[in-house]
């Protein structure tokens, strides 16, 4: 089931106010306010009055003999196992927090020049989300990143709020609603309510971890070693959270743990359910556990109103109704759960430009 409420985009204003010099001014100061949803496994670039303009994994490969980048983004998520020795292709976020401070600067170096292109003559305004759970550390570390990599100014929006406002929900009026955020690294749930976040956690279980487990369970049930885009294609393909959803197959291809040679095992869905049953349960007891600490009249808004899945790990089939069957709470999927925070994130850039004036 999709979220029904449109989203309606902020569209940025501007009027003629007569040479065509000022124009192009108004049209420049237009494309140079961005949101950036800084994920453990993709980033995304939202640029005001465009919308998300770019999505690529978050992955840099560098030469470690000579420490110069060899690739970023797509290209660098298809070395992921397939490199020589001193080539490594490493994910320098993990867990919704910065690992690697030096490599991170330069992905978003080059996201952001991608993303605004070369002829860019004023700094941009940038938007960063970030889990709810980090520490100010964490989050200042996303800051002076934010700033090295070009920015004039950068404001931290937590994920939750960011993902409510890129799913259509209007967070600013005096009733609760639930936003479940499961990305890469981290799962986020809060109730927000007249724009505030009332209760949150944020547990380090998400889409990162489904692959780690359907890994794990492949190397004990069936003695094959997959490799993590392997796992992830499993997850796509045919995994499942739901013990009740409709049986599907896949052939695996990896690594006899005994022989050491080349297999191709068949996969059902319902294995997949077993290997992510814990991950997925990890996920609804933190839900509940929100829902424990929520005052009763807010309660029952999200009683009446549902919760909203956002984020990328919200697409493994059957989570919305494993998720509604252990509440018993109607639970949807945002239209565009991908894009749901980085939209959130350039809007609140948007409200930013909009209260501080386009200066």
């Amino acid at each position: 089931m999709y979220l029904v409420e449109k989203r309606q985009m902020i569209e940025s204003s501007g009027t003629d106010k007569g040479s065509g010099k000022f124009e192009r001014k108004n049209r420049m100061s237009t494309f140079t306010d961005i949101g950036i949803d800084l994920g453990t496994a993709s980033i995304l670039v939202y640029i005001r009055g465009r919308g998300v303009v770019l999505k690529e994994p978050s992955v840099v490969a560098f030469d470690r003999d000579t420490n110069k980048v060899k690739a970023i983004g797509e290209d660098a998520r298809l070395m992921l196992g397939r490199t020589p020795s001193n080539i490594i292709a490493v994910r320098p976020l993990r867990q919704g927090v910065i690992s690697d401070y030096k490599v991170t600067e330069q992905m978003m170096k080059y996201f952001i020049q991608k993303a605004l292109g070369k002829k860019t003559f004023r700094k941009p305004r940038i938007a960063v989300c970030v889990p709810s759970g980090v520490t100010e550390v964490e989050k200042k570390a996303v800051e002076d990143a934010t700033m090295m990599a070009g920015a004039r100014e950068v404001s931290i929006i937590e994920e939750p709020i960011a993902a409510a406002i890129g799913a259509g929900i209007d967070i600013s009026r005096p009733y609760g609603n639930m936003i479940v955020d499961i990305g890469g690294g981290t799962s986020d749930i809060a109730v927000i309510s007249l724009g505030g976040t009332v209760v949150s956690a944020s547990i380090k279980v998400a889409g990162d971890d489904f692959d780690e487990a359907l890994v794990r369970y492949m190397r004990r049930k069936h003695n094959l070693h997959i490799g993590e885009r392997t796992a992830e294609d499993l997850k796509i393909k045919i995994g499942t959270a739901f013990r009740g959803s409709p049986s599907e197959t896949m052939a695996v291809r990896g690594r006899n743990l005994i022989t050491g040679l080349p297999i191709t095992v068949e996969v059902t869905s319902e294995e997949t359910e077993e290997a992510l049953s814990e991950a997925t349960t990890q996920i609804v007891e933190a839900i509940h556990g929100v829902l424990e600490q929520t005052p009763p009249e807010l309660a029952a808004d999200i009683a009446d109103r549902g919760i909203v899945l956002t984020g990328g790990g919200s697409l493994l089939h059957g989570l919305e109704e494993l998720i509604s069957e252990k509440t018993g709470i109607n639970t949807m999927t945002a239209e565009d759960p991908m894009t749901a925070v980085a939209i959130g994130t350039g809007k609140y850039v948007e409200f930013l430009s909009g209260y501080k004036g386009d200066v």
